[in-house]
């Protein structure tokens, strides 16, 4: 599965993964406390997202309740391949020098990093 959210649809996932199962109002009144959005485009994209197979939506009761159908990691897995793919033309390490480049990492990140590269090292 292809699976590339778009922004809008990224914001209404980081809901419902909070939350877990969402009514349109409850995505949408989070929504609002960020961000000017109508009813109806939360609405309207939701139902886009449910016929892309983003969410699955429980029609059994008057108010449908949305629930997501992909995981936060397969999301970013899928954001992070567009952005390697298009921006960095398929060059990991420069992602990864302009991420640390540009954004101060804790001595705490840097440690992870180091020892997820000390086990990628091992892997062969």
């Amino acid at each position: 599965m292809d699976i590339k959210p778009t922004e809008s649809e990224l914001e209404i996932l980081q809901v419902i993964w909070k939350k877990g199962q969402c009514s349109v109002r409850e995505v949408h009144d989070e929504l609002t406390k960020s961000k000017d959005a109508g009813y109806t485009t939360t609405l309207k994209l939701m139902q886009i997202m449910f016929e892309k197979g983003l969410l699955e939506r429980d029609a059994s009761s008057k108010t449908h309740l949305y629930k997501a159908l992909i995981t936060r990691e397969q999301a970013q897995q899928g954001a992070l391949d567009k952005i390697i793919n298009t921006v960095f033309k398929g060059s990991t390490s420069d992602l990864v020098i302009q991420a640390l480049g540009q954004h101060r990492a804790s001595k705490d990140e840097i440690d992870a990093i180091k020892s997820f590269l000390d086990q990628f090292e091992g892997k062969d």
